[in-house]
């Protein structure tokens, strides 16, 4: 449902009272395809679907969620009401490159370190009310999903932490009161705080924009002394230095830029004549 509300209000917003080339235009069964005009990771079938089902088109898909592809191939065909295809060309268009250029990044950063068993993570740096949508691009390029909002995991930063007073006794509260199945992160930003975090019981602890070398000692100290807690780096995470943090053994590496530093690739609808 939620899926379909954003379809709704996305098209809404781009016919606004109405399209003025349907009032003066003659209705047309037509073919109509998407091109790739260059290489990339796709994502948006679900949501292309979505919109297909809503105005009556019909799809034949060349490629799926999290497939490859190479400039000059055709990705999809539409088969539908003219009208109703160029109504919808820049919404339909919009979802795919917005989701695919998401994927092809994070794809690039899946491949990057994926040698070393380590889960690439996105972050809340989302844009306001596309996190389900940016995070799902996500998931099409390889990556996995952090939190989704502030109710699935109760992640501890330091702004948090400044107003605990202590970490130990606000940890015993916290599993009183949290959902069972909830996780806790708690950040850290040196090996003191790592040691306080992990003797308060975390289940995640993130090593906060911490060097390669100073990660590499929690990992060895969490391997000795706590191997159940999950190890997650983030900060300073770019194309050039994840493979170097995913060599220091942590489990899972973070990084906004999978969605905010994605730029749009080039597809290209055209109906055929």
């Amino acid at each position: 449902m939620l899926k379909h509300k954003f379809i709704e209000a996305m098209v809404a917003e781009d016919i606004g009272r109405g399209d003025l080339f349907s009032r003066i235009s003659t209705s047309k069964e037509v073919r109509a395809y998407i091109i790739a005009k260059s290489d990339g990771i796709f994502a948006g079938v679900e949501y292309i679907e979505i919109v297909a089902s809503m105005y009556n088109l019909a799809l034949e898909w060349r490629v799926c969620d999290g497939d490859s592809f190479v400039a000059g191939e055709k990705l999809l065909f539409i088969y539908g009401d003219s009208k109703a295809i160029l109504s919808l060309e820049r919404s339909i268009l919009d979802i795919a490159l917005h989701a695919s250029s998401i994927s092809t990044l994070t794809n690039r950063f899946v491949k990057k370190i994926e040698l070393y068993g380590v889960k690439l993570l996105d972050t809340r740096k989302t844009r306001p009310l596309l996190r389900e949508f940016e995070k799902y691009a996500v998931r099409c390029g390889g990556g996995i999903n952090h939190r989704m909002g502030l109710d699935d995991c109760l992640m501890l930063k330091d702004t948090h932490l400044k107003t605990i007073d202590n970490l130990k006794d606000f940890m015993v509260e916290v599993r009183k009161k949290i959902p069972f199945t909830s996780k806790v992160e708690i950040e850290c930003e040196d090996f003191e705080g790592v040691k306080e975090a992990m003797g308060a019981g975390a289940d995640i602890v993130m090593c906060d924009n911490m060097s390669n070398e100073l990660i590499y000692k929690v990992v060895q100290y969490r391997n000795s002394n706590y191997p159940h807690i999950l190890l997650e780096a983030s900060g300073n995470v770019t194309l050039d230095t994840i493979e170097d943090i995913a060599k220091t053994g942590v489990d899972a590496i973070s990084s906004g830029s999978l969605i905010h530093q994605a730029n749009w690739i080039d597809l290209s609808m055209k109906i055929e004549g």
